[in-house]
């Protein structure tokens, strides 16, 4: 894993958020982690907005959790941050869903981390 410690500190922080919402099926939660014009790209269609990332966790079905190793990171400016993570979707009464996830993290101008971009790619 590349990237400085304090970058994989970030990352990790916004994810570990994004994680423990997504595990707890809290739609809203995992949106607010977002930019308000943050471009999402899960497994359906892309959407721009927290509206659109609220509406597509709200689509999965509770018991579904996620689990990801952060590969690398990079700054890609100030204030702006790359993580490229392998993440596994668990579900209840199905298989795992296994993908790639690429996320933009942005440094506000209070200083927390949000997310500007997510793409997620499934490589099976």
């Amino acid at each position: 894993m590349l990237g400085t410690a304090e970058q994989q500190a970030v990352l990790r922080d916004v994810m570990d958020r994004w994680r423990a919402a997504v595990d707890a099926h809290e739609p809203e939660e995992v949106a607010a982690l977002f930019r308000e014009d943050a471009v999402f790209q899960g497994l359906h269609p892309y959407s721009v907005g927290r509206q659109g990332v609220a509406e597509y966790y709200a689509s999965q079905p509770a018991g579904m959790t996620a689990a990801y190793e952060v590969l690398e990171t990079r700054a890609l400016a100030d204030g702006v941050l790359l993580g490229y993570l392998d993440v596994d979707f668990a579900f209840t009464d199905r298989s795992d869903i296994h993908v790639t996830l690429s996320v933009v993290l942005t440094r506000g101008a209070g200083g927390g981390w949000s997310l500007a971009h997510y793409q997620v790619t499934r490589l099976d």
